[in-house]
């Protein structure tokens, strides 16, 4: 097939199983502290990364630690502003500390869904990325509100899907609330991000097809099985001669 992706997974969120999906994967979006995590983890998870090679991103979320990140909010732009530059700026100062450099930024949970419908949210998030750094990746899905607002800021984007989630007609993740919000199967997984990758398409649980594209792919990293998943699912794509790395940040 020949084709690249990167593989991307939300970890630093205390799951335990960090360093085996660092194994696997081409990007890491690290818990900022709001949702999950501490200076501490932080700084750990960013040294774990590190020492395999693994880009570095931060995952930034609402502050929201009793909920994981996952209720939506609504706060003040100037609210949202800080929030979100205080913890990539936060994550950025680690990273030099580690003798890294930080890659991209993946908005966390609620943050991450509503950017992606809510243009002043999406600009708002798109903002405080470009304030701290140019140059840094914005992880978003394509044709969102939070594509589009980093776009005509002038930021790169990787557009991004999820292997390990059902989509809906309209392009969006079937919510967690659902039965069918999961795919289980690692590599009933890879079949779909094969078919995105070759064709832009993926199947909504309506059965329809959804116009998609994906420069990365994300697994969660909280889910108990997610080893396995992310394990299974990388040896089916490299048999299908897809490469795995990181989206490189403008020079």
């Amino acid at each position: 097939m020949n084709l690249v992706v990167d593989l991307n997974s939300d970890l630093g969120e205390g799951a335990g199983h960090d360093n085996e999906i660092l194994d696997l994967v081409s990007s890491a979006n690290i818990a900022c502290g709001f949702h999950a995590g501490d200076p501490g983890s932080i700084f750990a998870t960013i040294q774990a990364a590190l020492e395999r090679g693994v880009s570095l991103g931060a995952h930034p979320s609402f502050p929201d630690r009793e909920n994981f990140g996952r209720t939506e909010m609504t706060l003040p732009s100037p609210e949202v502003y800080s929030t979100v530059a205080y913890q990539i700026g936060g994550f950025q100062a680690l990273a030099r500390a580690a003798g890294g450099r930080m890659n991209h930024v993946k908005a966390h949970g609620a943050l991450y869904n509503m950017a992606a419908r809510d243009r002043a949210l999406a600009d708002v998030i798109a903002t405080a990325v470009f304030a701290l750094d140019p140059k840094l990746i914005l992880f978003a899905p394509l044709a969102s509100q939070l594509d589009y607002a980093a776009t005509e800021l002038g930021l790169e984007t990787a557009s991004e899907v999820f292997a390990d989630r059902n989509y809906l007609a309209d392009g969006s993740l079937v919510p967690r609330s659902r039965a069918d919000a999961f795919v289980h199967d690692p590599l009933e997984a890879a079949d779909r991000i094969l078919r995105i990758l070759g064709e832009g398409k993926v199947r909504a649980v309506d059965g329809t097809d959804v116009l998609i594209s994906a420069t990365t792919v994300c697994v969660h990293g909280d889910n108990p099985q997610a080893v396995v998943f992310v394990r299974k699912l990388r040896e089916r794509l490299e048999i299908e001669d897809v490469l795995i790395a990181a989206p490189a940040a403008p020079l």
